[in-house]
């Protein structure tokens, strides 16, 4: 595994794992890989300074802290928005498009929902007129 430092063309920088440094050029050949801040393909490795050890037992505690905690303001930031999403809508899970569809066409009450919905119910829904946006984050629990 190979961790480098990234920069995305609006000047982001963010940082990623890989298999291989020839994994990383795969991917970025293939348009794979994107800012983590804004989505942007335009991503490039950033300058980094070596990080070598002397021995692995003289090994520290990772200065970038435990992995549980957001490594970055942009992080940080994404987790306080999902945590007010979570907090102020309802989690409808994956009857998300039917909720939504219902809420639009006034068959439920209106609300602030959240949930999951295939990528084709989500496309017929903005089709429809009826406002979504999709979530920048998996479906791995509330946040705490």
């Amino acid at each position: 595994m190979i961790r480098y430092n990234l920069k995305c063309e609006h000047d982001h920088s963010f940082d990623s794992w890989f298999q291989s440094a020839v994994a990383f050029e795969k991917l970025l050949d293939a348009g794979m890989i994107t800012c983590s801040v804004c989505g942007a393909l335009g991503v490039e490795k950033a300058v980094m300074a070596p990080q070598v050890q002397a021995a692995r037992r003289k090994a520290t505690k990772p200065a970038s802290g435990p992995l549980s905690a957001p490594a970055s303001p942009a992080e940080q930031a994404l987790a306080e928005m999902r945590k007010k999403v979570e907090d102020n809508s309802e989690n409808v899970g994956k009857n998300f498009a039917d909720e939504a569809r219902a809420i639009h066409d006034g068959d439920a009450p209106e609300r602030s929902i959240y949930g999951e919905a295939k990528i084709e119910d989500a496309k017929s829904l903005v089709e429809d007129g009826i406002n979504v946006t999709p979530l920048p984050w998996g479906n791995k629990g509330k946040v705490n």
